[in-house]
């Protein structure tokens, strides 16, 4: 598998500023492979604006990494004849990651890609996150005291923690480097190896229970057990210190480009200073999510989470915020590769499977339940419960009934309802019903199961 190893850097004056000429070379790379398919697509539009043939029209650009950078070889001493101060490695990823937006540009144009459409690419500014990757050349670590990393043309860099995880794998040969990305981030050079990782069968957890995690905004996530993991609200509570320092920085000059007005040095060191506290509440975010996804694939067999929209939710103005804040996408990604790594099983339910209005007592579903209704009552059975308990409850019980109704041989997943309302994904059977089998014995054992679960049977 492909594994990812970062680190903080530590350069000196004249690797940070090979640092940032390199990056500068990758986004004027980019930006000159993005003029030159872009002038020859308008020029090929122009002229097929008169009806010639395709035969007539000036020649199709070749949009792959090969071919810009067979381009770039033959143009740079004209377009950049200082191209032999940095490494060429610099030029090839971006060339690469130019050819990459433009193929999944050309690819959402025909209907080739699916979600949402991809625009054409735009250019790169200089306010753009600085980054640089490397692939080939005299990369890796320093075996001395494992606390300096090696780049092309930049030297040997000494790093702000120790390599020993990495540098063990490369030592036992379960490990090679495939490529080496540096980038400015909160006034702080970062490198970021991706490594192709062997890593042994996982072990199965044998001991354990099934968990029903249900997500929220007042807290952060609801076990079916009653555990109840408070929101730290990171961001909210940055909020007072992010205010002030951007009342800090409207005071000071800020560049303009309609004027061509240079920023002030007081300006810069205010928008440094926040964008050094949006990058430590970044990182208590994701060491905080970490410990809870790790936590949770270590101690049950199986963990069960909702299907969530996050997109689709995040255009919920009064609640964007809060949900950003909580990170729920983060926290579904590092579910699913800590639940293949420690040896868990991860469900993931129906995204129409109705967890919150559904009893999870007697198996009955409320027509109506509001956002602003915390407490769930049943009127069939009386329950009253916390409604996101009630959630991560139904959440558990999916796994018991995915079982149970898998036990009943001859049974077929069948749409209810809305038929664009339904999947016959993970946990599809939620929201399903089963046909009928012909054997009567075996009709009146699904029927039991469908009595104890609450599930229809037709």
């Amino acid at each position: 598998m492909i594994q990812a190893y970062r680190y903080a850097l530590e350069p000196t004056a004249a690797q940070e500023q090979a640092l940032r000429s390199h990056c500068g070379a990758q986004r004027f790379a980019y930006n000159w492979g993005l003029s030159f398919v872009r002038a020859n697509l308008e020029t090929r539009a122009a002229e097929a604006s008169f009806g010639p043939t395709d035969d007539q029209l000036t020649p199709a650009v070749e949009w792959s990494a090969y071919g810009l950078r067979r381009a770039w070889n033959q143009a740079k001493a004209e377009v950049a004849p200082w191209w032999a101060e940095n490494s060429k490695e610099a030029y090839g990823s971006g060339l690469a990651n130019v050819a990459t937006a433009l193929k999944n540009w050309s690819d959402s144009r025909d209907g080739k890609r699916a979600g949402r459409r991809v625009g054409f690419p735009r250019f790169k500014s200089r306010r753009a996150v600085w980054s640089c990757r490397f692939t080939t050349g005299s990369l890796g670590l320093v075996d001395a005291d494992r606390r300096h990393i090696k780049l092309p043309r930049i030297g040997v860099v000494r790093t702000g923690e120790s390599t020993r995880k990495l540098a063990r794998h490369l030592d036992r040969g379960s490990g090679r480097i495939r490529s080496a990305t540096v980038s400015l981030q909160g006034g702080r050079w970062f490198v970021a190896f991706s490594v192709e990782v062997v890593r042994a069968e996982p072990v199965r957890v044998q001991s354990g229970e099934t968990v029903g995690v249900d997500l929220g905004v007042k807290s952060l996530a609801v076990l079916s057990n009653g555990r109840v993991v408070p929101n730290p609200e990171y961001l909210v509570r940055a909020q007072a210190r992010i205010r002030r320092l951007q009342r800090r920085a409207a005071r000071r000059r800020g560049p303009d480009s309609k004027t061509r007005t240079m920023p002030s040095n007081r300006w810069r060191k205010t928008q440094a200073k926040l964008a050094r506290l949006h990058v430590k509440v970044a990182n208590a975010r994701r060491d905080g999510l970490h410990k809870l996804t790790t936590e949770l694939t270590d101690s049950y067999r199986t963990v069960v989470v909702e299907d969530l929209n996050v997109a689709g939710l995040l255009a919920n103005r009064r609640l964007s915020g809060r949900i950003a804040d909580a990170s729920w996408g983060e926290f579904r990604r590092q579910l699913d590769y800590k639940s293949r790594w420690r040896g868990a099983t991860l469900q993931v339910a129906d995204r129409w499977f109705p967890s919150s209005k559904r009893c999870s007592a007697c198996g009955v579903v409320k027509a109506k339940l509001r956002l602003r209704d915390r407490t769930f009552s049943c009127d069939e059975c009386g329950l009253v419960l916390d409604r996101d308990l009630n959630a991560a409850r139904n959440l558990a019980a999916l796994v018991e009934i995915e079982t149970s109704t898998a036990s009943c041989a001859g049974t077929e997943k069948m749409p209810a309802g809305n038929p664009r309302k339904t999947s016959s994904g993970a946990m599809g059977i939620a929201t399903g019903r089963s046909r009928a089998p012909s054997d009567p014995g075996q009709r009146r054992g699904c029927e039991s199961v469908a009595q104890d679960l609450a599930l229809p049977i037709s």
